[in-house]
């Protein structure tokens, strides 16, 4: 009896604070390694599913434009009418490229209302910002931006494609001469769609957004063509 008694109390040997200090220190030293890792690969696939909302927006637009006779929407009165209204801001950006209007006239092309949310913009200091978010008139959220929507002045401005064909859109962006439309050759030239971001090199940009983008050092954008790729932007940190 003696000698089991023994044997089991050498067999249930506990842990010595040491050991249990030094299993705690590789716990943390791990968890510091892989959590910048599993940050990065969880902002990827935001920026992965961004992307793939965006190309079914662009896909949205080329059914539109094969329905209207090869033109893009004209949709000024929506532009206006919307819940805020157009409503340019004093520091950025100047206009209004906030798309509620095409979350409507695009509903008949799409099958999912948060086609027009990107994901990583939710719960984000961009997420609650005035000149991001926009509720549409039936309640479906939208946080991208289209610049080249973003006006609806009468007559419609070269550097905007309000009832245009592309053949005209590429000529008259060519014709704005305006750096921030840029000089496209054609239609994969011409941006459509683009995710917010907030120039930490424009003075008038206010400090809790200075240099904010939805992904980290750049933006989604996609163009005409529908296909979406990815710009890096010096200007934005994250």
């Amino acid at each position: 009896m003696h000698l089991l008694n023994g044997l089991k109390s050498s067999s249930t040997r506990a842990f010595t604070l040491i050991e249990l200090l030094v299993v705690i220190a590789i716990i943390a030293i791990l968890a510091a390694v892989l959590f910048p890792v599993f940050a990065q690969a969880k902002a990827k696939a935001k920026q992965a599913s961004c992307m793939s909302n965006l190309r079914q927006v662009g896909l949205a637009m080329m059914m539109y434009i094969n329905d209207d006779d090869g033109l893009m929407p004209d949709r000024r009165d929506l532009k206006n009418s919307l819940p805020g209204g157009y409503k340019p801001w004093a520091s950025w950006p100047p206009s209004d490229p906030r798309c509620g209007w095409a979350a409507e006239v695009f509903a008949p092309y799409i099958k999912s209302k948060d086609l027009f949310l990107c994901p990583a913009i939710v719960n984000s200091t961009l997420g609650g910002a005035d000149q991001v978010q926009q509720t549409t008139a039936t309640g479906v959220q939208t946080n991208y931006w289209m610049w080249r929507f973003d006006r609806p002045d009468n007559p419609v401005p070269l550097d905007n494609l309000w009832g245009k064909s592309e053949d005209q859109a590429v000529q008259d962006l060519h014709l704005a001469n305006n750096p921030q439309a840029g000089d496209p050759k054609g239609v994969s030239e011409v941006e459509i769609a683009v995710d917010p971001y907030f120039p930490k090199t424009i003075p008038s940009v206010a400090p809790s957004l200075k240099g904010k983008s939805v992904h980290f050092g750049g933006r989604n954008r996609l163009f005409l063509d529908s296909h979406a790729k990815y710009l890096r932007d010096i200007r934005t940190n994250f």
